[in-house]
């Protein structure tokens, strides 16, 4: 089987907020790969660093350690012109927030062609708007909408906006931060499918970010479980929701709501407590326990996980 081609590469990546006294590492010694076509998934609770390791591939945020490496050349700290028109033209982000991450005062056809005007400035005005049009039809938009302001929108039409915003520039590597989180249940399921669609239309690979690993589990390829700056577990989706390993991914599941109310009510919820773990004599490491199946932990977590959950 031919080894799939790396598309991004986050090597012993931190992430410092504030300095001196005040300094917070949110983000400590990451490190994961990203398959070209491939959905890789991104979670863990709120302020595990998700969407701090999300704003700093976008170079939003800086980093204060590590390599970000995007098709083979690091595109963190100082870069050249040239690469850093190229990650922002190939690499797009959707927010979380549908609303506060339009601008109110534009209109949709302005919020979405405004990235042509620096990545495309060879189009005219006209051809601008025609792809306008075309980007909002793959959302699932009319075309006329290009008139309007985003508050005349609903929740969900207003997260297709964004995604049409991302699309136009035609990236490669989109990242979703909490894509579908602000929607209502019934809108979520079309914004997923519809992320989907396009993937498969246009061979776009996701970073997908999101605390719910019910939803990790329909939408990636491989997930990967974030908790205090630390990546704690990656595996591919199925084999990580059948084999969890690591105590807080366990808690993450047992989080999950059932379908049945009866269920809901057998269920064990496990709380996760970090104080399990003694690291002061045996540190831990990035370890395989199962095949393609990694954990961060030491030899003796290592031997009793597996003990628990044999191959």
């Amino acid at each position: 089987m031919a080894q799939p081609e790396i598309l991004l590469q986050v090597k012993d990546l931190e992430v410092t907020y504030g300095s001196g006294r005040k300094k917070y590492k949110a983000v400590s010694h990451a490190n994961f790969e990203i398959y070209k076509g491939e959905t890789f998934g991104l979670v863990g609770e709120s302020g595990s660093g998700k969407t701090t390791i999300g704003r700093a591939i976008m170079r939003i945020l800086p980093t204060s350690g590590g390599q970000i490496l995007y098709k083979g050349q690091q595109i963190n700290g100082h870069i050249r012109k040239e690469l850093d028109r190229q990650v922002i033209k190939e690499i797009q982000m959707i927010f979380q927030d549908p609303q506060s991450s339009l601008n109110e005062r534009a209109k949709v056809s302005y919020i979405v062609g405004e990235g042509l005007m620096n990545v495309r400035p060879d189009l005219t005005a006209a051809q601008r708007e025609e792809k306008v049009r075309q980007v909002l039809m793959e959302v699932g938009l009319l075309p006329e909408f290009a008139s309007r302001f985003p508050h005349e929108f609903s929740g969900g039409q207003r997260q297709r906006i964004g995604i049409a915003r991302a699309l136009i520039v035609e990236p490669e590597f989109i990242i979703a931060d909490e894509p579908i989180s602000a929607l209502d249940m019934s809108i979520r399921a079309q914004v997923l499918n519809l992320l989907r669609h396009l993937q498969q239309q246009r061979g776009i690979t996701y970073l997908f970010i999101a605390h719910d690993l019910s939803v990790m589990r329909y939408i990636s390829d491989r997930i990967a479980v974030i908790h205090k700056g630390d990546i704690v577990e990656l595996a591919a989706a199925e084999e990580l929701v059948a084999h969890p390993l690591h105590p807080y991914t366990r808690s993450l599941l047992s989080a999950i709501p059932m379908p049945s109310p009866r269920l809901e009510r057998q269920k064990k919820l496990e709380v996760y407590d970090p104080s399990i773990h003694h690291y002061d004599a045996d540190p831990p490491s990035w370890q395989q326990l199962r095949p393609n199946h990694w954990v961060l932990c030491n030899a003796g977590e290592a031997e009793r996980w597996l003990a628990a959950r044999p191959l």
